[in-house]
């Protein structure tokens, strides 16, 4: 019998910072603790994508990097995804934003993120991007 190939739908976000600490927040439908995440838009970098994603979800605006923090996969609803984080450097928290009340937003130091974070492979991401600051 043939192995069935796995398809992972193409994401990035981003790892927003801000102060020594990172914005992390709740999942839409879940009380779990993300990052800004979010399909791949045509015509955007992935990069630049995070950052559109980071700012209607999260309310975050900033600089994004184009090099890669890293990259996790996780699966829901029967797809698979892998995620590309990038940082972003924020400049501007909103007070009111896109989803503000479809999900909470926190400020967190980077040993909290890592007690927060639901996906492992994201916490691993973090802690390797925090190395020298945990």
């Amino acid at each position: 019998m043939a192995e069935r190939v796995k398809i992972f739908f193409r994401q990035s976000g981003v790892i927003p910072v801000f102060d020594g600490g990172m914005v992390l927040i709740t999942a839409r439908k879940s009380d779990r603790w993300i990052i800004p995440k979010g399909y791949i838009e045509k015509g955007l970098s992935p990069a630049d994508s995070a950052a559109k994603e980071a700012y209607e979800e999260a309310g975050v605006i900033g600089t994004v990097h184009q090099k890669q923090a890293g990259q996790f996969r996780y699966h829901k609803f029967g797809k698979h995804f892998s995620v590309q984080v990038y940082p972003l450097y924020i400049e501007t928290m909103l007070d009111e934003w896109d989803e503000m009340h479809d999900r909470q937003r926190k400020l967190v130091t980077p040993t909290e993120a890592l007690e927060m974070v639901y996906h492992d492979e994201l916490r691993y991401i973090i802690a390797d991007f925090f190395s020298n600051t945990l």
